[in-house]
């Protein structure tokens, strides 16, 4: 078998990998129904396999003290606000996912804001981010924030030098001020090579449920591989202050990524378990007036399954 061959097997290989993944984000959601790692995936290892066991086991205990830290947040009257910043591909959504999973989304907020309109292009640069800033009680995941005038803005031209600069002296002040008000300011960078994006960018090609990830800007975001690597390295430097300092994720194996993140998000909030009082499920009150009415037949949806 030639090298040629080589390579294009172990690339299957990983593609399926990758499916069996997918496959894995989907139970996940449905837990509740089954012993993690029960159900089978073929064409994977015994090994592989207890892996996935070891994953999910974790994932979910990681979780549990998620709800206890939200919990602490809310009891505490806390403001918490969290960047997920990276290449594209990096497995930011992914992360955030599991976090928020089994979390009450009464107190927690994800902001993923879009490209800004022409009037907030007028605005102070910070303004559009500040509007979604937390409330004492909540937490806030940004799914990429401010810093994107130091990464696509700057990269993509999107942004002058002069407003580029300005950014990075206010930048600074701006997340002092955030945490002087007493919000807790958490940063992550989630670094994958050059070798992992490609690969994972052509498993989005070939996936009909995951071609929509991937737009114009995503496919020139390959292409400036090298520029969007010295932008963040500008990023890091100029803005890993004392107050706020970035933690980078190495991000090659999604599932030791979003585990690691999670470990580290929570040694970073310093909380305790609230008590709570056991709820006891009060008896329901019967009338003898009481009666049902039937659903008329043309609202129910068809029994298909």
């Amino acid at each position: 078998m030639s090298p040629k061959d080589d390579q294009e097997r172990n690339t299957f290989r990983r593609i399926h990998s990758d499916l069996v993944d997918d496959f894995d984000e989907e139970l996940e959601l449905e837990s509740e129904d089954y012993e993690p790692g029960d159900v089978p995936a073929k064409g994977i290892s015994d090994a592989e396999r207890v892996l996935r066991r070891r994953y999910f086991k974790e994932l979910f205990r990681l979780q549990s003290e998620l709800i206890k830290m939200q919990d602490w947040i809310i009891h505490k009257g806390l403001k918490l606000v969290i960047l997920f910043e990276g290449r594209d591909a990096a497995g930011k959504g992914g992360l955030i996912k599991r976090i928020t999973q089994r979390l009450n989304p009464r107190a927690l907020r994800v902001a993923a804001l879009p490209a800004p309109t022409d009037r907030q292009r007028t605005q102070w640069y910070f303004q559009r981010y500040v509007e979604h800033l937390p409330a004492q009680g909540e937490m806030v995941l940004f799914d990429r924030s401010w810093y994107n005038r130091a990464g696509v803005e700057k990269v993509m031209g999107f942004c002058t030098a002069a407003e580029l600069e300005e950014f990075y002296r206010s930048v600074p002040e701006f997340e002092k001020m955030l945490v002087r008000s007493g919000t807790q300011l958490i940063k992550y960078w989630f670094s994958i090579s050059d070798e992992e994006q490609e690969f994972r960018f052509m498993c989005r090609t070939m996936d009909p449920m995951k071609q929509w990830k991937l737009s114009k800007m995503d496919l020139e975001s390959r292409r400036r591989w090298e520029d969007y690597t010295k932008a963040k390295e500008v990023m890091l430097e100029r803005t890993h202050i004392p107050e706020a300092p970035w933690w980078v994720v190495p991000a090659n194996d999604k599932k030791r990524a979003r585990l690691n993140c999670i470990h580290h998000l929570l040694s970073q909030v310093k909380f305790q378990e609230v008590p709570h009082t056991p709820l006891t499920l009060p008896k329901r009150e019967h009338r003898e007036d009481y009666h049902r009415n039937p659903v008329p037949k043309e609202m129910i949806i068809p029994d298909v399954y």
